[in-house]
């Protein structure tokens, strides 16, 4: 097969055939909600759009009128199913994609770049691995579609699927480390019954002392946040807080913080700002304040 091609950035191609796209098969593929399988593993909202279509050859990344789409042809997606002989192999393509979305590929000018097209890989082997694939069936999509040899767009497939089995494996590790502990609640306990008054800026919902924002899936309207002393604390009619918990250092790479709330129950926060719980399951999000 001839070198997989996203064309993610040619946003002009796909403007004269937009109108051709069909809407018969959005956020779906078969009976399964793809889409919203792939981010409820990494804790997102899917603010894709999944849309069939003859305009591309077969997947494509791209952003259009300020939207994000993931384009692609189905008669490829069934072909790479067939060929990989698992329906794993279409899905870690749809994986693939969205990774060129979340690390900001479609954002920037040019084509496809080797290590954007690497670390594509690397996502869509660690989603699937979330989602429930063997190693062989993340990579059996990308051994099917890839080139052999590297090029200038593109690297070689033994790279490219070495790059997958890295994905896969952090977080395989992830979901070992995390199923040794007793799980902890998804949110946290206040440690005081006391409300402390928190100096506000021109924002007056957002505290001085913040350094970033916690979102949990279970309660996405509550607004934790993060201060300077690494105290967590709940905010309270936009003027007060109350200290839940607080976050400390772990000897652990691959989840170098620690969220201990009043009780000693503990959440891990990734490198990326993913917080797990004790299931390898993502329950919340650690992220600038906004």
């Amino acid at each position: 097969m001839t070198q997989y091609r996203t064309f993610r950035r040619f946003a002009g191609l796909m403007l004269a055939g937009w109108l051709l796209i069909t809407n018969a098969a959005q956020a779906q593929t078969g009976t399964r909600d793809v889409l919203r399988e792939i981010t409820d593993v990494v804790g997102l909202k899917p603010r894709f759009e999944l849309q069939a279509t003859t305009q591309v050859q077969n997947a494509a990344a791209v952003v259009y009128s300020g939207k994000r789409f993931l384009l692609y042809n189905p008669q490829f997606v069934a072909s790479v199913n067939r060929a990989g002989r698992t329906d794993w192999a279409g899905i870690s393509i749809l994986a693939h994609e969205m990774g060129h979305h979340l690390n900001g590929h479609t954002l920037r000018p040019g084509g496809s770049q080797p290590a954007d097209e690497l670390e594509a890989d690397e996502f869509s082997g660690f989603v699937l691995r979330k989602m429930g694939a063997s190693l062989a069936e993340a990579q059996a999509g990308m051994a099917v579609v890839s080139d052999e040899e590297a090029s200038p767009t593109h690297p070689g497939r033994s790279t490219r699927l070495a790059a997958i089995g890295k994905g896969w494996q952090q977080a395989n590790t992830q979901i070992a480390a995390s199923s040794r502990a007793t799980a902890p609640s998804a949110a946290p306990v206040a440690v005081a019954p006391t409300r402390t008054p928190v100096r506000a800026v021109s924002n007056p919902a957002v505290p001085m002392n913040v350094v970033g924002q916690i979102v949990f899936r279970d309660a996405p309207e509550q607004r934790y946040y993060l201060t300077s002393k690494l105290n967590v604390v709940r905010m309270q009619n936009n003027s007060t807080a109350q200290v839940v918990g607080r976050v400390t250092r772990s000897n652990s790479s691959d989840f170098p913080f620690i969220l201990v709330d009043g009780q000693d129950r503990r959440l891990y926060i990734s490198a990326n700002g993913g917080v797990f719980n004790n299931q390898g399951q993502q329950v919340g999000l650690l992220s600038d304040p906004s």
